[in-house]
């Protein structure tokens, strides 16, 4: 690959690729599996192919769409102070404000943290699943993994992992609480979800949608 600062003026578009955090270009180059194109600028992954990869991010993709479903309706947590308990699941929590100013909040809370989980995984299986199989890929794969890829900085399920954790320390000094299957359905989602981000060489996906 070039060094990010060479004359591409006579170097076809579809031979480039730029780097997502800087945007240096770069000439496309073959890169062995197992092993990563690098960004000289600001050492990002450009190209990281692996072998078989395309399957386990379908495993993956499927995996998160069934910890989804299973998080949005087993009880999340239930807390118990002074003989009274109170049990909720993840959806309940996530619409708890269904009124006022504070509902652009809950839907935004809840397109965040499973929403987008959900659709991004449905995206890449459509996108993904012809051509694991050796078959020709889906009509608008291109278009689908291009609104994966734009959904990616949006879906926060680790960040209400986070904030789930620090809010649960606190009411551990005030009462009693116990986790729900859910709350560790939603903890494998969001191993997953990194996991899946981490396999997926957008490289050699768009070169699998469009070989030419």
């Amino acid at each position: 690959m070039a060094d990010g600062t060479g004359n591409f003026a006579d170097t076809a578009l579809d031979g480039l690729i730029a780097c997502p955090e800087c945007d240096a270009l770069y000439r496309a180059a073959e890169v062995a599996h197992g092993q990563r194109a690098i960004c000289a600028r600001c050492h990002t992954v450009l190209i990281s192919p692996r072998r078989h990869a395309g399957m386990a991010i379908i495993s993956l993709a499927l995996a998160a769409v069934v910890l989804v479903l299973g998080a949005l309706w087993f009880p999340f947590l239930r807390i118990d102070r002074l003989g009274f308990s109170q049990e909720a699941s993840l959806w309940q929590v996530a619409t708890s404000f269904v009124g006022g100013p504070l509902l652009a909040v809950s839907v935004a809370v809840t397109a965040a943290i499973l929403v987008l989980p959900l659709v991004r995984a449905m995206l890449l299986l459509y996108t993904l699943g012809p051509i694991v199989f050796d078959r020709p890929p889906a009509r608008q794969a291109a278009r689908a993994f291009r609104l994966s890829e734009s959904l990616r900085p949006w879906s926060m399920a680790e960040i209400f992992a986070i904030g789930c954790a620090v809010s649960l320390v606190k009411i551990a000094d005030l009462a009693q609480v116990s986790l729900g299957p859910a709350f560790w359905m939603f903890a494998g989602l969001v191993v997953v979800t990194i996991a899946q981000d981490r396999l997926v060489d957008r490289w050699s996906v768009w070169r699998s949608i469009d070989p030419s």
